[in-house]
Order: C-alpha cells, then structure tokens, then sequence
C-alpha cells in the first residue's frame, strides 16, 4: 500500500500489480490502539490491514490524519497524570480557598429575611417531631427569661434581638440551642439536670449566642448548599429560592458545628458571663456535669455535637481564669 502526498490510495499485490487506486477521502482508517494491526476500509467494503502502525502513521501525517486520540494518550502517560493531578489540586483549592470566600460574601449578602425564615422552618419541624410544649413552672421560666435578658443586653444584638423559648426536649434530652435569628430554645431536661447550678445554664446559653453571634448556622449552611446555592444567595435571587431556603430550614439542626466554631462559642461564653458580672467559669461545669453522667458518649444530642472533651474544660476554665483577673467591661 502507498499514500502519495496528493492523497491517493494504491495497493498492489506481491508482483507489484495495481488492485485498488482511490482517494484518501473515501477510505476510513482505524485509529491507532497499541499494537493491534490498523484497518482501512474502502468504499466497496475492501479492507486492507497491516500491523506497520509507524508506516501508516507516516504516510498519513503530512495529510493531517495521525494515530488518534486514544494513541495520543498512551504516548502521554506522564502529561495525563499531571493533567489529572493538576485538575484534582485546582478542585482542592476552590473547595479549600474559594467556597469559603463565597461563604463570607453570601454572609455579608444575606438579607434578614433568610434566618428568620431559616428558623422558623426549623422551630416548625422540631415542634412537629421531637419537642413539645414545656413543663416547668412560671417562676422558673421567668427567672431564667430575666437572666437571658441581661445576658443578651451585653451583645451587639441587645436584649431585643433575643428570645429564649422552653420546650420539653424529649428524645434529645438536656439540650440547647440557636437558631440563626435569635431565637434560643431550652429544654426542661436541661434544666432539671442543672437546678443545682443555675450559672451552668446561663453558660449554656451564652455558648449559644456565640454561634449566633458568629453566624455560625448561616456559615454551616452555606457550606453544605455548595456554590450553587451561594451563588443563587450572592446574586439576591431570594424570590425562586425561598422554598428551598424553607426546606433547608428543617434540615438546619442536622448540621453539626465545626470545632473551631465550638471553640469559638466557648471563648464568647466566657466573655460574655465576665460582662454581664456573671461566673465566666460556668460553661466548663456545666461540661463536667454532662461528661460525668453521660460519660462522654453520644447519649444525648448535646454531647454528639458538643463533646465535652478533657481539652474543651480546661481550655474553658483557663480563660476564665484569665479573664476573671480583669475587671468586667
């Protein structure tokens, strides 16, 4: 077989006797694969295979039809895996750098329509499933609804960016937690577990007005929307959003706090115990308690995402003690 550079196919036989003379543009050639023999086949259902890939791959490059991709690849082994690896540090480096990037511009982008409705989905769906109205007496609701009020006085918020809601907690057991509007619900278990030491349950709280504080729920959220969801926040497209704002409103409390987060909230309970004249040491023996009867184990909601590990009381306790060598301001 001979390609003349004018693109024309002849094959003759052994005696060098002319079988076929056609042009390159009626004839399909395989792609080159490994070292399995190349196929060309003619207009009239003739093939012609030969196992000299390299002398095919000669007589075809002037006229711009080389051996294929796939040929391509396997000569570049050492470039695909670069390309591969390059493509999977790029992919590292958006999730690593750019979504919490876009996290912090949908933040300062999130209008105060979006935690409320954020929350109110969540208080609907939790009321619906695990909690129900709470048991405890009016003087005891009232007087730790005063303490709250002094606690959130002490904040950027004030006390009117602040409700504290009783319920019992049922299956959760002692709990307490932030919704990201401000609204702050108490369980009566908690409660009850702690009616020795009212301090330790204004530590709890203040802990959680420290997510508040830090937006740690938007920032959780955002996180596990992904970039399309940013974008569609940081764009203002809340009207075609809301229903899926209200939906992940439910799913909110599935989502844990990250352990920066969680030391974060325990550094602003502190602080904020010291402001309001109250023992900035409280939250490290409200940890005790629930690691000495609870052990340390998932049994409670509270303890899977609020371990109170050795390192997390004493840290607390050391900042405390820190602060408490300073006048409150």
């Amino acid at each position: 077989m001979r390609i003349d550079a004018d693109g024309v196919v002849s094959v003759a036989d052994a005696e060098g006797h002319l079988l076929k003379e056609v042009t390159l543009v009626s004839v399909e050639v395989s792609p080159r694969v490994g070292s399995i023999p190349r196929r060309l086949t003619f207009g009239d259902g003739a093939v012609f295979e030969t196992d000299d890939n390299d002398g095919v791959d000669r007589a075809l490059t002037p006229l711009r039809r080389g051996a294929g991709l796939i040929h391509n690849l396997e000569l570049f082994r050492p470039r695909l895996a670069i390309f591969v690896v390059l493509v999977i540090a790029l992919a590292a480096g958006i999730y690593r750098y750019a979504v919490p990037l876009l996290v912090e511009v949908a933040i300062a982008a999130t209008p105060p329509v979006v935690p409320r409705l954020l929350s109110q989905s969540a208080l609907v769906s939790l009321d619906q499933t695990v909690l129900s109205e709470s048991k405890l007496d009016e003087p005891s609701r009232a007087a730790l609804t005063e303490g709250f009020a002094g606690l959130a006085a002490n904040t950027p918020r004030g006390a009117e960016g602040y409700k504290l809601n009783f319920r019992d907690g049922g299956s959760i057991g002692p709990n307490a937690f932030a919704l990201p509007d401000g609204n702050l619900v108490l369980t009566d278990q908690l409660v009850t577990m702690m009616k020795d030491d009212r301090e330790a349950v204004f530590g709890v709280l203040a802990h959680e007005i420290g997510h508040v504080e830090r937006e740690h729920s938007l920032r959780q959220l955002y996180r596990a929307a992904g970039v399309t969801g940013l974008v569609l926040l940081i764009g203002g497209d809340i009207g075609s959003g809301a229903e899926d704002i209200l939906v992940q409103g439910a799913a909110l409390m599935s989502l844990s706090y990250s352990r920066h987060q969680e030391a974060e909230a325990d550094r602003y309970s502190v602080e904020l115990m010291h402001r309001a004249g109250r023992d900035p040491a409280a939250l490290a023996r409200f940890f005790e308690v629930m690691r000495d009867q609870f052990h340390d184990t998932a049994e409670t909601d509270f303890l899977s995402t609020h371990p109170a590990t050795p390192q997390r009381i004493e840290e607390t306790r050391r900042y405390a003690e820190e602060l408490s060598k300073e006048p409150a301001r």
